[in-house]
Parts: structure tokens; C-alpha cells; sequence
């Protein structure tokens, strides 16, 4: 498998604690918003209301995404760069052009 800096092309990527504890914190209160809006449409909410905690929720993922993304560009794209992997670049690329479909 080829290396690629602190991350491994598609394998697993080592986080410290704190990014863990951010990101892993994040999908939990999303996991909880999207529970909430299950029970609204299992109850019969309102439409609106229900529109309303949906883009609370889509909000809540553009929030992980940049945290997610930020991260990555500080640790394996940047270190990818110092190492010559100017691959990366074009992976970095490709997932931006996929996040802003």
C-alpha cells in the first residue's frame, strides 16, 4: 500500500484524542437531530418544522466537513507536500469538487 504522509491511501489515518473526541462528539448530536426528526414524521409534524431541523441537520454536517476537511489539509495534505506528493493535490481536489456537488 503506498504511504501517503500521515494517512494511508484509503486505509486508516491515526487522530489525537482531542480530533477524535470532536468528530466522534459532532455525529453524535447529528445521529441525535436526525433521531428527533424520524420522530416528528412518525408523530406527523408539521412539513416546515421538520424542513427546519433538516437544514439544522445539513448544517450540522457542513460543520463536521470543514472540521474533517481542515484537519486533513493541516496534517496529510500538508505533509504530503513537504514529502513531494503532488498527488495529493489532485485527491484534494477531487474530494472538494464532491463536497460542493
Amino acid at each position: 500500500m503506498e504511504e501517503k504522509g500521515c494517512c494511508f491511501l484509503h486505509d486508516k489515518k491515526e487522530r489525537s484524542p482531542e480530533e477524535y473526541r470532536s468528530l466522534i462528539n459532532r455525529l453524535s448530536r447529528i445521529e441525535g437531530q436526525i433521531r428527533g426528526i424520524r420522530g416528528m414524521v412518525e408523530k406527523g409534524a408539521y412539513c416546515p418544522d421538520i424542513l427546519v431541523q433538516s437544514a439544522a441537520v445539513t448544517a450540522a454536517m457542513n460543520a463536521f466537513n470543514r472540521e474533517l476537511l481542515s484537519q486533513h489539509i493541516r496534517t496529510c495534505v500538508a505533509n504530503d507536500i513537504r514529502a513531494g506528493r503532488d498527488e495529493t493535490v489532485e485527491e484534494l481536489l477531487k474530494t472538494l469538487q464532491k463536497l460542493m456537488k
